[in-house]
């Protein structure tokens, strides 16, 4: 599963956003940012700056990117000793998924409830 930062640079990059355009555009420090992507830094807590970066990398709100930028960004906030389990990590964005409302798949429905099962 990708990182926050990963997420938003490929995003950035298959959009042709140097960094430095890019942090022009969110007002964000461009080494702030760089140590972001590189996960030396941790990403915004804040969900107006999140939207501006979906904003700056044209990101539709509630758009399945849309979702994964605000679900990495909640993922790198959680305690490391509570995600110790790459697994259950990579189920997180399904979980949230049904926390807001959206209805998963019935295979990743599945996959979840097997998951905790096994824990």
């Amino acid at each position: 599963m990708n990182t926050f930062g990963e997420f938003i640079k490929q995003i950035r990059l298959q959009k042709k956003i140097a960094l430095r355009e890019f942090c022009r555009r969110t007002n964000i420090d461009p080494s702030n940012w760089s140590k972001i992507e590189r996960r030396a830094l941790q990403p915004p807590k804040s969900k107006s700056v999140l939207t501006e970066i979906a904003i700056a990398l044209s990101i539709r709100q509630s758009s399945e990117d849309w979702y994964t930028l605000m679900d990495l960004a909640a993922i790198s906030h959680i305690p490391k000793e509570l995600i110790q389990n790459e697994l259950i990590v990579e189920k997180l964005p399904v979980f949230f998924r049904t926390l807001r409302g959206q209805k998963p798949t019935r295979e990743e429905l599945e996959n979840l409830i097997k998951l905790i099962r096994e824990e």
